[in-house]
Formats: structure tokens, sequence, C-alpha cells
């Protein structure tokens, strides 16, 4: 639902704006709830704010703290091109940007409109998603990951976003009160149990049991996502996070890997804009001429996937890894830095899918324009990136603005 709000000049004839407001908004052809010059809601839903004419500047002006103070959205002025309007939304628009803050013009044509309504209001729920949501880290991130830290405070001001961190013991206490569920576990993987060698079978029930401990934890902290310092794992219980991170993303919790807080921040906006948590994966390697990129890892959503098997741990030769057959087709690269001062988004198509013995487990081979490349090689943000289906470089752009 959009909400409309207006400002209007009283030296213009109230019947002939209303009519004329009435006419453009149902041109249109979106679901909206007319407000009015009554703020006192603003902010609740995606809001617009119709300048219908000109000499509106200082109303805004007197107004704007108000607005301020109710919400962080990103003003969005209305206007029909008819009695000045487009004119003061204007000299609105650069008041708004000599104060700092965020304001976009909408007109045009009722399409044009009507689509660029469809996308903000992705974004708008991106942020409502994101907004007081909790992320846990479960242990310390990985001794590897020294690029890869995160700024708390800058985090939540920005997105709303807070964390919690739960020592490893708590994990394995939870571990250790529950038992092995053979049958269930089987059930949960279906037909990836069938052929399988033994030692990947007997590792099930005890993957499937780290997921069930996970999703206790996941419940008794209210966490939207979490990320696990899972290689402690492979010592602790030998076996791997690898199951049950992939069953967590394919139910809505992000769940990531080597408790990487960049790269489950990157998750959890993705996942706000596309439904899915996203493939969490590390670039194996780079072809600068022709932009294909090998990007593997050892789980992967399996919401994400049209099929999977089962396979060990690649490192350790241990445990239940994913190998996940990802669909071709276009996709989107992202990542963000911990404190969220930079970001990479880029558009590409996956390919192929691969199964080398020498990598994870899942890999897929992408396709991004050749200048991309020069990003990985020269500045990248951390080794891990997210791999989401579909093109939507413009919708995470608009949430991090």
């Amino acid at each position: 639902m959009v909400s409309i709000y207006t400002l209007t000049s009283p030296l213009h004839d109230k019947n002939a704006v209303d009519a004329a407001t009435s006419e453009f908004l149902e041109s249109l052809g979106i679901d909206y709830s007319f407000k009015g010059d009554d703020f006192t809601d603003y902010g609740y839903d995606l809001s617009l704010i119709f300048v219908r004419t000109g000499g509106t500047e200082g109303l805004f002006k007197e107004l704007l703290p108000q607005l301020e103070g109710m919400s962080r959205q990103t003003i969005l002025l209305l206007t029909s091109g008819k009695s000045n309007s487009l004119a003061a939304s204007m000299e609105i628009l650069s008041y708004l940007c000599q104060e700092g803050l965020r304001g976009e013009i909408l007109h045009g044509s009722p399409a044009y409109i009507r689509s660029r309504l469809e996308s903000l209001a992705v974004v708008e729920d991106a942020r409502r998603f994101l907004a007081y949501t909790t992320l846990g880290v479960i242990g310390k991130p990985s001794d590897w990951l020294i690029a890869s830290g995160v700024d708390k405070d800058v985090v939540f001001d920005r997105l709303g976003i807070s964390f919690q961190y739960i020592p490893m013991e708590e994990l394995m206490d939870e571990y250790s009160s529950l038992k092995d569920e053979i049958q269930e576990s089987r059930e949960a993987v279906g037909e990836a149990y069938s052929g399988q060698p033994t030692n990947v079978k007997e590792a099930v029930p005890g993957a499937y049991r780290i997921y069930k401990a996970l999703s206790t934890i996941a419940t008794d902290y209210g966490l939207a996502g979490l990320t696990i310092r899972c290689f402690d794992l492979l010592t602790s219980v030998h076996n791997t996070g690898c199951l049950a991170l992939a069953r967590l993303n394919s139910e809505g919790i992000v769940a990531g890997c080597e408790g990487d807080i960049p790269a489950m921040l990157s998750m959890m906006i993705g996942r706000a804009v596309t439904g899915y948590s996203g493939f969490q994966a590390n670039p194996s390697s780079i072809d600068p001429e022709s932009g294909e990129i090998v990007f593997a890892h050892c789980t992967v959503p399996l919401d994400m996937v049209s099929s999977f098997g089962l396979d060990t741990h690649f490192e350790s030769g241990i445990g239940v890894g994913i190998r996940g057959h990802i669909p071709e087709g276009p996709v989107t690269v992202f990542k963000v830095s911990g404190d969220l001062s930079r970001h990479f988004v880029c558009e590409g198509e996956l390919v192929r899918n691969e199964s080398k013995p020498d990598l994870c487990r899942t890999q897929v081979v992408l396709r991004l324009p050749s200048a991309a490349t020069e990003y990985f090689l020269t500045e990248p943000i951390g080794n891990h990136h997210i791999i989401f289906p579909g093109h939507v470089a413009a919708e995470l752009e608009a949430v991090l603005a």
C-alpha cells in the first residue's frame, strides 16, 4: 500500500486541484491511501508527497523537521507536471540535497511512475525486513578472516541490525543434549542419501543433529540469521555444519560459514531483497579476459538448487558437504564491508556448474563483465562473496543508499 500526502498552495482553486488530483492518481493504476495534508502517520507505509502546485516550497521547509522525526525513508516527491508542481519539486529536492538528505522526484508517464513505485516498494519492504533484526555470531570469526571485522554501531544506525555473540560452548551443550535421529535425518536429505559412500551416510545423523542444535539456538535468541565458526566442528564432533546451514538458509534463517560477519550481513541484505539467503562462496579461479569466475563452497541453500548430492567436506574429507546444482541464468554477486563503507554489486550470468574433485563441493562458473574481475584482483572485500538469483543490483544499491 502506498500512502499519498499532499502539498498545495492556498492560492489555487481547491475544487480544480482536487479534480486534477483524482484524475492523475487514478491514471497511475496503483493501490494507494490518500492522506491529504494530514501527515500524522507519515512513514508507516511507503509514503509519497504529492506536490500538487507551485508555491509549496515554504510549506515543505516548515514540515521537514516533523518528517525527519517520523521516518528515515527517502523523501519521494510525486508530481503531475501541472500547476508548476515539477518546478516546486525541483526546488524542494535541491534544498534536500543541500541539507544532505535523500530525495527523488517521481515524474513521467503513468507506466513509468508505476514501475518506479514497484521498485521502491521492494526497497522499502527490504528496509523494514532488516530493521530491528538480530544476527548471531556463534564462536569467533575464523582466524584467517583477517579483513572481515564489523562496526556494530554503524550497522545498527544505518540498517537497524544488531548482533548477538554466542559462545561455541553453548552450541556444543545443545548438541550434546540431543540424540541422533537416524530416520529423520535420512528423510531430510531424501534421495541424496542413496548411493553415497558409507562414511558420508554415517555422518548424516550427526550433521542433522548440528542442524537441530543451531535451529534451537536461533529460536531461543530470536535470530533472523547466524554465522558459525564451523571449522571447530571438525575437531569437536568430527562433522560439519554444511548440511545444517543449507537447511536453515532454505527455511528462511540466514546461515553463514566460518564466522564471517560481513558475509552474513551481505546475505541478510540480499534475503531482504530477493527472498533468498544467497550462495556464500569464494572465487577459486578468475579469467580476466573472459570474465569467467569459478565460485565454490561446501554448502548452498537447498531452495537455490535444482538438485543436490552429498559428499565429504573438501578440506578435511570428513562429515557431510553439499554438492548442489544451481540453475543457469542471471545472477547478482554482492558483498558489503563490515562498516558499510564499501560494497560490491555486479550482475552476470551463471553459465555452468562444475564438479571438480579439488574444490569445495558446490561449484559454479559465473560470467561477469570483464572489468568486474579487476575488483577481485585489486580491491576485494574479503574472500567470500554472495551470489543471488536474478538481476537485483539496483535494489541492493538502493537499500544501502
